[in-house]
């Protein structure tokens, strides 16, 4: 990823307040983050703007990222007609029905362990490797999945930042 400012970052530097912040709740649903992010413009860089989304994900108290979760949809069921979601879970539209359908039984028992969707970082991984994922992260602490989750909270809204601030 470049240091550099590129146009993408400057426009987003330039939004109003409402319509950075309304650009900021696609990448992260929690709305202290996108604040805390937000508070930050303008940006010199994307790495820097990188870097005050990795601290705003660290500060994220437990119910932020709850609030955050809330706003991913389960690993093989993207949102209908988000672009965004059908593209991070590409990994599990070629797979099985079987896979599909052991997702589904994953995702519920995730679900019924820790009270939220199983979050991971799908962009580049297959359904095999969610699947493993899963399998590997149901039996953690809720504190140590709690952390695991901001980790990979912390990598899809990178990715999605710099979506947002790409060249078009």
């Amino acid at each position: 990823m470049t240091t550099s400012s590129t146009p993408g970052l400057a426009r987003f530097n330039t939004l109003a307040a409402g319509e950075a912040a309304a650009a900021l709740h696609e990448v992260c649903a929690s709305a202290a983050w996108g604040s805390s992010v937000l508070a930050h413009r303008p940006y010199a860089g994307t790495e820097a703007l990188f870097s005050a989304s990795d601290a705003a994900t660290a500060e994220l108290s437990a119910e932020d990222l709850a609030e955050a979760m809330a706003g991913h949809p389960p690993i093989g069921r993207p949102k209908p007609g988000d672009p965004a979601s059908a593209r991070e879970q590409r990994g599990m539209a070629g797979a099985s029905e079987e896979l599909k359908a052991e997702m589904l039984e994953l995702n519920l028992a995730y679900q019924e362990r820790f009270g939220h969707v199983f979050l991971i970082c799908a962009t580049g991984a297959t359904g095999e490797q969610m699947r493993d994922a899963v399998k590997a992260r149901i039996g953690n602490s809720p504190e140590q999945e709690r952390e695991i989750v901001r980790t990979e909270l912390g990598k899809i809204n990178r990715i999605r930042l710099a979506r947002l601030v790409q060249d078009s």
